[in-house]
């Protein structure tokens, strides 16, 4: 990076302030902050706009939407990425950690699962490698539980690939974030076309499989996470007695506890709750469990994920501003708090030294419009 910047007149979103100034950026990094609304000469006039730390996600399902953007239909590994990582630079996000499937189920006639983790992982490094992607991308290993090749793919990674996170799914129906069947089953019937008869067979392999498997599966998620050097994240805890198992395991980030109840029992394990930006959006959760919003209110609230919208999370965290009426701090759910949930202590707080990955952004008539992003002080979007 040799690129000098100045991104003056701004509103900057600092860790515990919002004032008026400029940001100087120098091969990369954020070099000076000064006070003021003054426009230097060469300097870049945000007119009074918001400038943010780049926006950090820990867990997206928008690579998958764009490898299969209607069921049954496949498409190429690498249109995919490059497609995703230009929509979430449009977003204001910089930083993600790209949540791909290891585990799935090959046996059952009609399944829609399939194997690719190994291979997708390999394009996305290596597309990574050739610097062709806007914004920095980190590996998430979304690791099915209830499944049959999970083993045999978490032995396909390693210490080399430089995994982030590795998340212990267990989407069984019945409990979790499908305890109420019902929601369930409008999900899969809405999703797959099945009908009442395929749905019920259906229900019973995964109870199957579930109970021959589940345990081990867990078992080397955890080992796995620790042989990768990787964060360890639990999904969908419900009870307090699952996120104590959780934080038995060495869990240090929940990622959408379905109940105040988990959401509680993780704050006093000393665990990080993530909850999904839609959930903000819309008002609650589409599986009918826990509003974001009601453990905002509790103080139970740390990171945000846009989940399955990248351009949510800049709006969600808009929303949590004025449930709080603190822009720093609904700021830092998804810039601060996440980066330092995973170690990446050089971003998410417009300082000195630090990244130059930034937001600039406007609010108009309650939309949020996101004007501009630089990854690193080059301008990607």
């Amino acid at each position: 990076m040799t690129q000098n910047l100045t991104l003056a007149n701004a509103r900057l979103i600092l860790e515990d302030e919002v004032v008026a100034g400029a940001v100087h950026i120098k091969d990369g990094v954020i070099a000076d902050i000064a006070p003021g609304t003054a426009v230097p000469k060469g300097a870049i006039d945000l007119e009074g706009d918001y400038l943010s730390p780049g926006l950090v996600e820990l867990h997206t399902d928008n690579l998958e939407r764009h490898l299969s953007p209607r069921p049954r239909v496949n498409w190429p590994h690498r249109a995919a990425i490059l497609a995703h990582d230009r929509e979430l630079a449009g977003c204001g996000i910089t930083t993600v950690f790209d949540a791909i499937r290891v585990g799935s189920i090959m046996s059952k006639e009609g399944n829609h699962d399939n194997r690719y983790a190994r291979a997708l992982a390999d394009e996305l490094l290596l597309i990574r490698g050739s610097d062709a992607l806007k914004i920095s991308h980190h590996l998430h290993l979304r690791s099915e539980i209830c499944s049959e090749t999970l083993l045999e793919e978490l032995d396909e990674f390693g210490p080399d690939d430089r995994i982030g996170i590795v998340s212990m799914m267990d989407h069984t129906p019945g409990q979790r974030q499908f305890s109420d069947l019902s929601k369930y089953k409008a999900y899969v019937c809405g999703k797959h076309g099945l009908d009442e008869r395929a749905f019920d067979a259906h229900v019973a392999f995964l109870y199957t499989l579930r109970g021959k498997l589940g345990n081990a599966h867990e078992d080397a998620t955890v080992l796995a996470a620790k042989r990768y050097g990787a964060t360890l994240a639990s999904h969908d805890d419900t009870t307090a007695g699952q996120v104590e198992k959780s934080r038995s395991h060495g869990v240090t980030l929940a990622e959408f506890p379905t109940t105040i109840e988990a959401a509680e029992a993780c704050h006093k394990s000393g665990i990080a709750t993530i909850m999904g930006a839609p959930n903000i959006v819309r008002g609650g959760s589409h599986s009918g469990n826990v509003s974001a919003m009601t453990l905002a209110r509790a103080g139970l609230l740390d990171i945000l994920s846009s989940d399955y919208v990248p351009s949510g999370l800049l709006s969600a965290a808009i929303m949590l501003h004025g449930e709080w009426n603190d822009l720093p701090r609904a700021m830092a759910t998804v810039t601060k708090n996440p980066a330092a949930a995973v170690g990446l202590h050089d971003r998410g707080v417009i300082a000195l030294g630090l990244r130059a990955d930034l937001v600039r952004f406007r609010l108009r008539s309650g939309d949020v419009m996101v004007q501009s992003v630089w990854a690193q002080g080059r301008q990607v979007s």
